[in-house]
C-alpha cells in the first residue's frame, strides 16, 4: 500500500499518494484547470485529465435520488475522515493491498463550508478501458466475458468487499496490471466507484443483493433484447456459474486475490 499524505488547504484538505504530495493542490480538482471534457460515469460528474502524475479520472461527488433536489453536491460535515472522498480513497488503498482490481487512488479532496462540504476523488486512468455496459451495447460480450466478470466479483465478495452500486457501468475491462489478470480476450476486469463501499466481516445476504443489482442493470440497458431466455442461458448463467465455482474455491482456502 502506497503511503498517503494529508495536506491542509484554505477551505479543506487533500489526502494523496505521497509521491505527488509536492505537486497536488486545490486546482487539480477544478476541471477548468485541465481544460478537459466530461466522460461518461455514474451520477457524479467525471473528467479524464492529464496530470503530472499521468492520465487520471477526476470525479466530483454528487448526490442521487430525491435529496439531490435540495442538496445537489453538498454533504453534511462529520469530520475529515468521514468525507465521501477520504473514505473511498482509503478503501481503494485497502482493496489494492488485498490484490483486488480497482483503480489506483491518487488524491481525495474536500472543501468545507459551514455544516456542509463538497468532495472530489482523483484515480489513475485504466488504459484501453470499456465498461460492461459499453461492451453490451457494442455486442462485445459472450459467455467467456461473463465468466470472467463472475469470477472477479467472487474475488471481491470472498474478501468481504461490499459495493454499494454494482451495475454494468461500474464493471470495466482494461489493460492487465499488477492487480488484474488477463481474461480470454487479453483484457482484465476491474470494479469502479466504491463510494459508500466497505469491507465487511459478515457475508450474509449482501453478495446476492450485489449480483441482483448487476442483473437488473443489464436488463435496463437491453441485455435481454434478443429474449430473456437467451440472456439467462448465454450470458447470465455463465456469470452465475463462474461466481459460484470461484466462491467455493475461495471458501475452501484458495486466495481471493487469485487471478481469473
Amino acid at each position: 500500500m502506497n503511503e498517503a499524505t494529508l495536506k491542509a488547504t484554505g477551505a479543506g484538505a487533500i489526502l494523496c499518494d505521497a509521491s505527488i504530495a509536492a505537486q497536488v493542490g486545490d486546482d487539480w480538482f477544478d476541471p477548468a484547470y485541465w481544460r478537459t471534457a466530461a466522460v461518461a460515469g455514474g451520477r457524479g460528474a467525471a473528467w479524464r485529465v492529464q496530470t503530472p502524475a499521468g492520465e487520471a479520472v477526476l470525479r466530483h461527488f454528487r448526490r442521487g435520488g430525491f435529496v439531490a433536489r435540495f442538496l445537489g453536491d453538498r454533504y453534511f460535515w462529520h469530520g475529515a475522515e468521514q468525507t465521501r472522498s477520504f473514505l473511498e480513497f482509503r478503501l481503494l488503498q485497502r482493496l489494492r493491498a488485498l490484490g483486488l482490481p480497482v483503480p489506483q487512488p491518487l488524491a481525495a479532496h474536500y472543501r468545507r463550508s459551514s455544516v456542509f462540504y463538497r468532495a472530489d476523488l482523483l484515480t489513475r486512468l485504466i488504459p484501453s478501458a470499456a465498461t460492461l455496459a459499453e461492451r453490451l451495447t457494442q455486442r462485445r460480450i459472450d459467455a467467456a466475458t461473463m465468466h470472467q466478470v463472475g469470477t472477479t466479483i467472487a474475488r471481491f465478495h470472498a474478501a468481504g468487499a461490499f459495493h454499494a452500486d454494482l451495475n454494468a457501468h461500474n464493471v470495466m475491462f482494461g489493460e492487465v496490471s499488477s492487480v488484474a489478470a488477463a481474461g480470454p480476450d487479453g483484457s482484465a476486469v476491474y470494479l469502479l466507484d466504491f463510494d459508500r463501499g466497505e469491507l465487511r466481516a459478515s457475508r450474509d445476504g449482501w453478495p446476492q443483493d450485489n449480483l441482483d443489482r448487476l442483473r437488473r442493470s443489464l436488463y435496463k440497458i437491453g441485455a435481454a433484447a434478443d429474449g430473456e431466455a437467451r440472456f439467462e442461458r448465454e450470458l447470465w448463467q455463465p456469470l452465475q456459474d463462474a461466481y459460484t465455482d470461484a466462491r467455493q474455491q475461495f471458501d475452501n482456502g484458495a486466495p481471493p486475490a487469485a487471478g481469473p
